[in-house]
């Protein structure tokens, strides 16, 4: 994931690529009470270091129809989760 990442944005540190990768491989698996616990850890791997939010606006546009068109509730979280 991490070659991935950097063959698609080779201006990225490597250090905020790698972050990134742990963090889009891993967050969607955890439990919301070991998300904490996951962000401390990489704040003390890599201290200092501040990774700018991706922006998905596409996908979060196409996840609001799906849900509208299932008549399903929106909800910020589980949006957050499907990205």
């Amino acid at each position: 994931m991490a070659g991935n990442l950097k063959r698609a944005y080779p201006e990225l540190q490597e250090n905020i690529v790698l972050i990134r990768a742990m963090r889009d491989s891993n967050i969607p698996k955890f439990l919301a009470a070991d998300l904490p616990l996951f962000s401390a850890l990489i704040q003390d791997l890599f201290p200092g270091v501040e990774i700018p939010e991706t922006q998905h606006a596409e996908l979060e546009h196409q996840i609001v129809q799906s849900l509208e068109s299932m008549k399903l509730q929106k909800v910020d979280k589980l949006n957050a989760k499907v990205v």
